[in-house]
């Protein structure tokens, strides 16, 4: 059996949020209420609930506003990655982060996207399932039929055991990536802290046969991109009393 142990998760809170405007001219994306609580909140609530008592928060735009609020959160304990000097984009901004991070197999989560579990908590399963000995990482995934906000169309296929390749042309059935994954840190070993994407990673590990997913089956995940967006999972928050 599986033995992994979640320690830190990393939140991913640096970005404009430029479609969400004009709300995000003034307020930072992570900070939007959403069904009467910040993004951020939520993503350290998935933290929370699945265990991890530590997580890093990187910061960039309006970083001065997501550090005083997190300084009023109890738990989990936070440490702040510092990008208000240069914006790293997903990839380099989790190098960057590294040394707060550790050795340790670690959680990743989007400050701007969110699930609303109706069974065990997600994250909590995605931990007991992650196998360091066969996966570099494993993505939380989502069917389109389980999401509200998002617009785009699938990003990966998998076969029967979870195992993920990049979507193509020819596919109509898949799974979107959901904004939440456990990574073992080594995958970054030799990555520079300069801007560049996670998907760099995505794709190694998808070619040394290593990248799986978990797709959301008890729940429903949410995207707020746009204002149209966020009034979409607002109205269906209201409709579901969540």
């Amino acid at each position: 059996m599986n033995e992994t142990s979640v320690a830190t998760a990393m939140v991913l809170a640096a970005g404009f949020g430029k479609r969400l405007r004009p709300i995000t001219e003034k307020v930072p994306k992570p900070l939007v209420e959403v069904g009467g609580r910040t993004m951020l909140d939520r993503a350290l609530d998935a933290a929370e609930a699945a265990g991890i008592g530590r997580a890093v928060v990187n910061v960039h735009y309006l970083g001065d506003r997501i550090i005083a609020h997190c300084a009023g959160r109890n738990a989990p304990e936070i440490a702040i990655s510092d990008e208000r000097a240069q914006i790293l984009e997903t990839g380099g901004g989790v190098v960057k982060a590294l040394p707060l991070i550790g050795p340790a197999p670690f959680a990743l989560l989007n400050a701007d996207t969110f699930w609303v579990d109706q069974g065990p908590t997600t994250l909590g399963t995605m931990i007991a399932r992650f196998d360091p000995a066969r996966m570099d990482m494993l993505l939380l995934t989502a069917r389109l039929a389980d999401t509200t906000g998002h617009t785009g169309g699938i990003d990966f296929t998998l076969d029967a055991d979870g195992r993920v390749a990049r979507a193509t042309g020819q596919h109509h059935d898949g799974v979107i990536y959901a904004g939440a994954a456990i990574i073992d840190p080594a995958v970054f070993a030799g990555a520079v802290a300069e801007p560049h994407s996670l998907n760099v990673y995505f794709d190694r590990a998808i070619a040394a046969d290593r990248l799986f997913a978990h797709t959301l089956e008890d729940g429903h995940w949410y995207t707020v991109g746009t204002p149209e967006g966020l009034a979409a999972v607002e109205a269906h928050l209201a409709a579901r009393a969540v």
